[in-house]
């Protein structure tokens, strides 16, 4: 008498199996899906060679249903690589010690939301393994995102992203050299965020003054329109960054410097790099009166707590922009200061900088970059309101 079988469940690439055995011969039931697929014999005792068996039938299936192309059938079913798969590997890679090229955590997560919106869309158009990911499918998930509204820059940095990780299973030989794909890119320039004119940063300043629940969010303003700062390096930074006697401010990136244990805390500066520049006049006056903490850190939030990104920037929001709003409602050309955002500040003193002669290379080193699209926006925009008073300048050749 036959024994009876036992079955497992089975997620294949496309369908759901049960993996069971009669007489010691493993079978595939794959009647539970929508389509019923049948049962198969998988003539084999040994589970490993069941399993690799049962891959291959899942795809065979699949292509039988139109599902997936049949130019899979061409390759080795044990050596396809799932979007999954190959999501986890790069990402792992790229979370590797810092020490060794590794991003920041910031950086990381960045990714994973990439891969997230990836995935969405491979599922919907049943792209299951990254030797299906071609310049057809890259060129489709574009439209995907553009349908969906995605701001051009966004587009650049997600296609970007899947085109390195592509790379890099090439060069680690999980994915054959026939996957690279050669599609060149085109960054959008310029920027559409949000620049704060004097006037409107004087109005934030003084609105918060003006409350005493807002006083720290004013000394936070007036930190982040004369450094230009990035709201996280504000947070981070402490006292002893600050040289009063020498009027500058030491900015260290700590990410390769730490522990493990220490990591999750260090500061990470955008570029990896330490830079120093000085304490303007107006940011000096906010140092002297601020209060210093046992946490050594320079600024907090409302409740004297760690100052937090978020709740900054739904402060600001709420309960600055939005009363402001009626005073500098914007027009049909420009936009009004509820546009603005936390990093508008960054901008603003870029813009000042720009403005009033400051060295293009000298601005980049106290901002951190090598080289900067937004920088060279400014510039670009000074030199051309250079050329517009030039235009206003009294004619020498006519009378009057």
């Amino acid at each position: 008498m036959a024994r009876r079988a036992s079955k497992e469940r089975f997620q294949g690439a496309y369908y759901t199996w049960l993996l069971g055995t009669r007489n010691g011969v493993f079978f595939a039931d794959g009647r539970g899906n929508t389509v019923k697929l049948g049962r198969h014999s998988l003539g084999t005792r040994d589970r490993v060679e069941a399993i690799a068996r049962l891959k291959e039938l899942d795809l065979v299936k699949a292509v039988e249903l139109g599902v997936a192309d049949k130019s899979l059938l061409k390759q080795d079913a044990n050596t396809l690589l799932s979007i999954a798969d190959g999501r986890r590997l790069y990402l792992e890679h790229v979370g590797r010690p810092s020490i060794q090229g590794g991003a920041a955590a910031s950086t990381l997560k960045r990714y994973r939301a990439v891969f997230d919106k990836f995935q969405t869309f491979a599922e919907r158009s049943n792209v299951v393994y990254w030797q299906q990911v071609n310049r057809k499918v890259l060129t489709d998930y574009n439209s995907w995102l553009d349908e969906k509204d995605y701001h051009g820059k966004t587009q650049y940095i997600e296609l970007t992203v899947l085109k390195q990780a592509i790379k890099w299973l090439v060069g680690e030989e999980l994915l054959p050299p026939s996957c690279q794909i050669n599609m060149p890119l085109r960054s959008p320039t310029g920027t559409r965020t949000h620049c704060y004119s004097r006037e409107e940063v004087q109005a934030i300043i003084a609105h918060c003054r003006s409350d005493a629940g807002l006083k720290w969010l004013a000394d936070v303003a007036t930190a982040l329109a004369t450094t230009g700062l990035r709201i996280s390096e504000l947070a981070a930074l402490l006292w002893s960054d600050i040289d009063l006697d020498h009027g500058l401010i030491r900015l260290t990136d700590d990410s390769r410097r730490a522990r493990r244990s220490e990591r999750e805390n260090a500061r990470v500066t955008k570029s990896h790099r330490d830079r120093t520049f000085p304490i303007h006049p107006d940011l000096r006056e906010v140092l002297a009166r601020v209060e210093r903490r046992d946490d050594h850190r320079v600024f907090h939030g409302p409740l004297g707590g760690k100052l937090k990104p978020d709740t900054v920037r739904n402060i600001l929001i709420r309960d600055v922009l939005t009363p402001l709003s009626t005073r500098f409602p914007g027009d049909g050309e420009a936009n009004g200061i509820l546009a603005g955002r936390v990093h508008s500040f960054r901008h603003f003193f870029c813009s000042t900088a720009a403005n009033n002669g400051i060295p293009e290379q000298m601005l980049m080193s106290w901002l951190g970059h090598r080289d900067s699209e937004m920088i060279r926006h400014y510039y670009h925009l000074c030199n051309a309101e250079s050329k517009r008073q030039m235009q206003g300048l009294p004619s020498i050749t006519t009378s009057g």
